[in-house]
């Protein structure tokens, strides 16, 4: 049995599952229909920085990577880095991919955590940049161009581990 995991935000990025432990056997490009990006997801340690989340959008697309995890635990693992359940919340919803339609795990930020008017940081852009495989020519543009606030460097694996 698979559990899939469906990112939109940093953990696109492979190298950043990895350094989390969140081992996956799988992983391919996936659609969220009826939902759109934001940046909408405070930061709960850097005011003004905001975190990628899912809005209803009756003509969105959601791009990212469906991650096959190797084992349901992962999720207790990912619960903690994503600030689950206080910040965001684990939803099961449907994705289309290649080989069609599979439920995924997807998180969806808490209304208290959403406001607008704030931008990711650069090193935060980045990691959904490295997904660019999974993605569509047109989406990347997208990202590329999404506005950002110049960011710290966390070295090492703190730099994939966490957010500034």
């Amino acid at each position: 049995m698979s559990f899939y995991y469906f990112a939109y935000g940093s953990n696109m990025n492979p190298a950043r599952m990895q350094a989390r432990g969140l081992v996956f056997s799988a992983a391919e490009s996936a659609r969220l229909p009826g939902y759109r990006l934001a940046f909408n997801k405070r930061s709960h340690c850097t005011p003004g920085v905001a975190y990628a989340n899912v809005v209803h959008s009756s003509y969105g697309v959601v791009e990212g990577v469906l991650y096959a995890l190797a084992n349901p635990d992962a999720l207790n693992i990912m619960d903690g880095f994503e600030g689950t359940p206080v910040r965001y919340s684990r939803e099961c919803m449907t994705v289309q991919t290649a080989t069609g339609a599979k439920s995924a795990w997807i998180y969806v930020a808490n209304p208290a955590y959403v406001e607008a008017g704030l931008l990711p940081e650069s090193n935060y852009l980045n990691h959904l940049l490295a997904g660019a495989a999974h993605l569509s020519p047109q989406y990347l543009v997208m990202l590329q161009a999404q506005a950002c606030r110049p960011a710290v460097q966390l070295l090492g694996d703190k730099g994939l581990l966490y957010n500034a």
